[in-house]
C-alpha cells in the first residue's frame, strides 16, 4: 500500500496518486485500486463525480456489522482500475485501522491519495511506502520539517527557478527522493482537461517509476 501525502496544497499529491494507481493498474495482471481521501480524483481521471457511497460514509457507520464491504463502494474508473471515493460526509478517523484491514482483502495493488496534511497513524504504519509529494520551496520543506512524522521517501516537483534542489530537500525532510518530476506543460493540459487516465504522459509515468 502507498500513501501518498503532502504539507502545502497544490503540491500534485492527486496527480502523483493517480498516475502511480495508473501504472500499477497496466502493470499487475490484477490491476490497481486508488482510494481517494482527498476529493479530486475523478477530476484528474476525468470522471463524474460519484454520487454512492465513499471512504467517508462507510467510515462513518458505527457498527461494524452494518458497513458494507469496500469491494461493494469500490467503482470501475478505468478497464483496469478501481478506486473508492472520498464520500461526502466528514472522514472519521477513528475507524483507520478497520478501514486499513479491510482493504487488504482486495490483494492487488493499492495506492491512496490522503491529501494535505500528515495521514493519519493507521495509514502510516500499514503502508509499504508513505511518500511526501512536495515542491522545492522554503514554506513547504518549513512545515516537513516540523513534522514528527518521517515518510519514506519524497517526490520532488521540480519548478524553474528554485533555488532549492534535491539535496537541500533530502537533507530538511531526512528521506530520500525517489522520484523528480519536471514541470511540463503536456501533463498541466493533461490534469486540466481531466485526460490523465486516457493520455497519460509518458514523461511522468517514467519519472514517477522510482516510486513505484
Amino acid at each position: 500500500m502507498i500513501v501518498c501525502w503532502s504539507v502545502k496544497g497544490g503540491s500534485g499529491t492527486t496527480v502523483v496518486a493517480s498516475t502511480l494507481a495508473l501504472v500499477h493498474a497496466a502493470q499487475s495482471s490484477r490491476g490497481a485500486l486508488i482510494v481517494d481521501l482527498a476529493g479530486d480524483v475523478p477530476a484528474v481521471l476525468g470522471l463524474a463525480e460519484p454520487t454512492g457511497i465513499g471512504a467517508s460514509e462507510w467510515l462513518a457507520q458505527p457498527e461494524k456489522s452494518a458497513r458494507m464491504s469496500l469491494q461493494s463502494i469500490a467503482i470501475q474508473a478505468t478497464a483496469n482500475l478501481q478506486m473508492i471515493s472520498r464520500g461526502a460526509v466528514s472522514i472519521n478517523s477513528s475507524r483507520f485501522d478497520e478501514f486499513c484491514a479491510s482493504l487488504q482483502t482486495f490483494d492487488l495493488p493499492i495506492i491512496i491519495d490522503a491529501g494535505c496534511g500528515v495521514p493519519d497513524e493507521a495509514l502510516i504504519s500499514r503502508a509499504s511506502s508513505s511518500l511526501l509529494i512536495t515542491r522545492p520551496c522554503y514554506l513547504s520543506l518549513r512545515r516537513a520539517a516540523q513534522l514528527n512524522v518521517s515518510p519514506t521517501g519524497v517526490v520532488l516537483v521540480n519548478e524553474p527557478g528554485r533555488a532549492l534542489g534535491r539535496r537541500d530537500v533530502e537533507s530538511v525532510i531526512g528521506a530520500p527522493v525517489t522520484a523528480e518530476i519536471t514541470f511540463d506543460a503536456s501533463i498541466s493540459r493533461a490534469v486540466d482537461a481531466g485526460l490523465l487516465a486516457s493520455r497519460l504522459p509518458t514523461m511522468l509515468s517514467q519519472q514517477l517509476a522510482g516510486a513505484a
